[in-house]
């Protein structure tokens, strides 16, 4: 009863400050495996999902070790959304899985029917049929790893999916991107040079609005403790993962540093009240290392916090960027509140409880 209170306080608060009416359209794009704050990211959105506030379009994966698919549809079979469709690299991708075996653990105790990649489609050729039917301007795009997916998109011609190339489609159906990339101002961050080539043509040739939560954001929000400790918190993958990974290194100790939950809860409930944004563009090299430059950006009234509106850049701005390598406005998150208070509301939403299936929306 008191976590079912705490969840209601959470989404009343959020409420608060989401004018949005309406659910968000996402498609969720993770590496799920090298690091386990992916799960806490996939737990977010279902409960976002469960509240009304997002509707899931698809869970996509950058990474492309054998079992990937499996994974996710774990996490969505025990959220009751087992039918959502899952998309996996075909091509060249990084090959990377966990080294505390959780994902191995979890595939072994829970139900799931995807059992091998190959039973899941391309998620490039997943992403243009998703987008090609969305209303324009609708969707939002959550990447907590590579960027691989998304340059590969940028990167297609018109299809029989759509009569559009991979620009043109994004341009027209994605709002906003929220990508867990990048070290501000500068640094070298693990989802972007493990496919700097990727991270290269994303950061250049997005055509919608970007905003980055850098390494810097998640590594003071420390989750994961409050639902190994909830003992009334029985058979979740979630927690299985949390209570497996955690004591497996001492950097842990005071729970998982919660970079991708910042993606996801920006990109679904907005970036106020606990972030603000610094607009500029993101350089990245070559080696996978990345810098910020600076540009002007909206006045406060132009500015929306906001997940239902795109973040809109005057035109003086691009004056200080590179014109013909910048297409869209960026911005990356600065702390407006303190960690501790992301932190409390992360792990709430963390220990989120499937709901029966004939509410999921």
């Amino acid at each position: 009863m008191r976590r079912k209170l705490s969840l209601l306080l959470v989404f009343a608060i959020i409420a608060l400050y989401t004018q949005a009416q309406r659910p968000v359209s996402v498609i969720f794009d993770t590496d799920i495996g090298p690091d386990y704050d992916d799960v806490g990211a996939i737990a977010l959105l279902h409960a976002f999902a469960d509240s009304g506030k997002a509707n899931i379009l698809a869970t996509m994966a950058s990474n492309k070790y054998e079992g990937i698919a499996a994974v996710l549809n774990v996490f969505n079979t025990y959220f009751h959304r087992p039918s959502l469709p899952i998309g996996i690299p075909k091509g060249r991708a990084v090959n990377i899985r966990d080294r505390q075996h959780w994902t191995d653990s979890i595939l072994a105790k829970y139900p799931h029917a995807i059992n091998h990649n190959s039973e899941v489609p391309d998620a490039i050729t997943l992403y243009r049929s998703i987008l090609a039917t969305q209303p324009d301007h609708s969707v939002v795009i959550i990447t907590v790893g590579f960027l691989t997916n998304l340059a590969g998109l940028l990167q297609t011609g018109a299809d029989s999916l759509s009569p559009l190339n991979g620009r043109q489609l994004v341009s027209r159906k994605v709002r906003l991107l929220v990508s867990m990339a990048g070290t501000f101002p500068q640094g070298r961050e693990f989802n972007i040079f493990n496919d700097a080539p990727a991270a290269i043509a994303v950061s250049r040739e997005w055509p919608s609005p970007i905003i980055f939560s850098g390494f810097e954001i998640g590594r003071k929000i420390k989750c994961g403790l409050p639902i190994i400790n909830d003992a009334a918190i029985l058979n979740s993958p979630v927690k299985d993962v949390f209570r497996i990974s955690i004591p497996q290194a001492g950097e842990d100790a005071s729970g998982r540093m919660s970079w991708d939950e910042t993606a996801v809860l920006v990109g679904i409930a907005g970036y106020a009240p606990w972030y603000t944004l610094r607009y500029g563009h993101i350089q990245v090299d070559t080696l996978g290392a990345n810098t910020w430059t600076d540009s002007a950006g909206p006045s406060q009234t132009d500015a929306p916090s906001h997940a239902n509106a795109t973040p809109q850049v005057h035109a003086a701005s691009h004056a200080h960027a590179t014109p013909r390598l910048y297409t869209a406005p960026q911005a990356h998150l600065e702390e407006a509140l303190p960690p501790a208070t992301v932190q409390a509301l992360i792990d709430t939403l963390i220990m989120h409880q499937p709901v029966q299936p004939a509410a999921v929306r």
